[in-house]
């Protein structure tokens, strides 16, 4: 009897992730004014640079920003499916967390991520734990956002 191949999408186990290799996340994302009210309001952040038009236009950018929340949130997004979807056990940590350049509406966020660390947990066998750092560049190669990540790995299974 032929059976097909199946293949699940899924993210990179402890051994296949590779320090210094760029793991470049596609599609990008246009951020848009919806995106930016609604994550906005829904966090219950009241600050006008992301509300209010008129407002903003005096400001020293000219116009509203996105939130950096949102911004940080899709970077670590945009890595889920080709990193982590489903070898993840658990995020541990952010550090060094830094916007150096705003992102506008209509700015398509493109991300990817270096492996900077990974070990085999001492604690916790069959996981390791790996730092990746995310770097978020709009349509012009501008770096927006970068952040440096700590997660819990699982091992590859054996069978």
């Amino acid at each position: 009897m032929n059976e097909n191949k199946v293949v699940t999408q899924r993210g990179l186990y402890f051994e296949e992730l590779e320090i210094g290799v760029v793991y470049q996340h596609r599609p990008g994302r246009t951020m848009t004014e919806t995106d930016n009210v609604l994550f906005t309001t829904m966090t219950m952040n009241t600050q006008a640079l992301h509300l209010d038009a008129a407002w903003s236009e005096g400001q020293p950018f000219g116009q509203r920003l996105m939130n950096s929340m949102f911004t940080l949130a899709t970077m670590v997004g945009q890595s889920v499916a080709q990193l982590t979807q489903g070898t993840i056990v658990a995020q541990l940590g952010m550090n060094d967390i830094s916007f150096p350049h705003p992102l506008f509406h209509g700015d398509t966020l493109y991300t990817e991520t270096v492996v900077t660390e990974k070990r085999l947990s001492a604690s916790r066998p069959g996981q390791g734990i790996v730092v990746m750092e995310h770097t978020g560049r709009n349509q012009s190669g501008v770096v927006v956002g970068k952040a440096s990540r700590t997660a819990l790995f699982w091992l590859k299974p054996s069978n």
